[in-house]
């Protein structure tokens, strides 16, 4: 997000909704500045124009923050992500922390299964590098005898740095959104300079502990 774009969130977030000519002033800017800034931040989602009705003559239009918007700027979960994850890996019993793990993978499938399309498993596994890369995770897949998800990129780095309990949560998410097994075949943890997932074999190899 631009900077002026910034700018016109926290005015509203702080004002609510505001006219051209009041954001052009709390601003210090144009009213074409003002305009094009809405425009953008409108097509972002993260803007709506409303109807403010007068006692006298015709409606007016201000604009305001919407649920989206508000959330911008409280987007904190990295940190809680890096605690909880510290929580878990504190758990003794390997039991217990294996299965928190599985139900970790399966929520993470459950959140993204109805955006991925395909039957085969290379059809499927493509439309998950497809959305990864939407999330700008660097990651392609070769369609060979068995199709191969490489990624580039870690979506969960900070994690994956301190426990590789994480790429068992990651291949298990996979699998389950493939539909087949998945093993992890090449690991960053392990000095490779990508991650490879593996579909079609049996889940055993580097890095797929979930103990």
């Amino acid at each position: 997000m631009r900077s002026s774009d910034a700018a016109v969130i926290e005015l509203l977030r702080v004002e609510d909704a505001l006219g051209i000519g009041a954001l052009a002033a709390g601003l210090g800017v144009t009213a074409t500045a003002v305009r094009q800034r809405l425009d953008r931040l409108m097509r972002s989602g993260l803007v709506e124009r409303v109807t403010v009705a007068k006692p006298r003559g015709r409606p007016s239009h201000a604009y305001s923050l919407t649920a989206t918007g508000h959330r911008i700027g409280g987007d904190n979960f990295k940190d809680l992500a890096l605690v909880l994850w510290r929580e878990i890996r504190g758990i003794r019993n390997s039991e217990v922390r294996s299965g928190l793990i599985s139900r970790i993978g399966t929520a993470l499938a459950d959140s993204c299964q109805d955006r991925v399309t395909g039957t085969a498993p290379g059809e499927r596994l493509e439309s998950v590098a497809e959305m990864l890369r939407e999330r700008n995770i660097s990651c392609s897949v070769e369609q060979g005898l068995l199709p191969v998800l490489t990624s580039r990129s870690c979506p969960y780095p900070d994690l994956a740095e301190e426990d590789r309990g994480i790429c068992a949560a990651e291949r298990l998410m996979l699998q389950k959104l493939v539909g087949s097994p998945v093993r992890l075949a090449d690991c960053r943890l392990d000095g490779q300079s990508v991650c490879r997932f593996v579909a079609g074999e049996t889940p055993t190899g580097t890095c797929t502990s979930e103990s």
